[in-house]
């Protein structure tokens, strides 16, 4: 099965370790964003997490994994948040490794790969080894920047509504 760029679904279960090394620019990782297709309904969802490896795809340091989510039976171009629990620590410049994982469930489903994403920052990674032909996984990586309450914006606002009002006021008696 194919998605919109062109890619194809790598099996998590049966290539593992499988995954996609990268070289962040920041100096943590708070999510990774994963695209995953169900090959033909069973009935069957899936749980998975993310594991966060330095120095290889596995048998290396792991740095963290992610909460476990489900993913339903019939996924088809699934873009998924993996949240660490606090963000990650790396290096800049530095190459990491993610893993997607099965926990339980149908080992049918995959992630979207293929040769047209063109990361210049890794490869994908299957059977333990770098993909012969480049192919990369979909992904994205980042940090999870918390918005302010709305609470918090309303009473900003107010107090700045309030200044400004009795700044105009005080300006229009001289």
């Amino acid at each position: 099965a194919t998605n919109q760029a062109g890619g194809g679904g790598a099996p998590i279960q049966q290539d593992q370790p499988m995954g996609q090394s990268f070289t962040p620019t920041l100096s943590s990782v708070g999510f990774v964003q994963l695209e995953f297709l169900d090959y033909p309904a069973n009935g069957l969802g899936t749980t998975v997490f993310v594991n966060l490896w330095s120095g290889s795809i596995s048998n290396s340091t792991l740095l963290s994994s992610t909460d476990p989510i489900f993913i339903p039976d019939g996924a088809f171009n699934l873009v998924t948040n993996f949240t660490f629990l606090t963000p990650v620590a790396v290096t800049p410049g530095t190459t990491y490794y993610f893993q997607p994982y099965l926990k339980s469930g149908d080992t049918r489903l995959a992630v979207i790969a293929s040769q047209v994403f063109n990361y210049s920052g890794g490869t994908a990674y299957f059977v333990g080894a770098p993909d012969p032909n480049n192919s990369d996984l979909w992904f994205r990586e980042g940090v999870v920047v918390p918005e302010p309450a709305s609470s918090l914006l309303i009473l900003l606002g107010s107090g700045l509504f309030a200044y400004v009002r009795r700044k105009s006021k005080n300006h229009s008696r001289t």
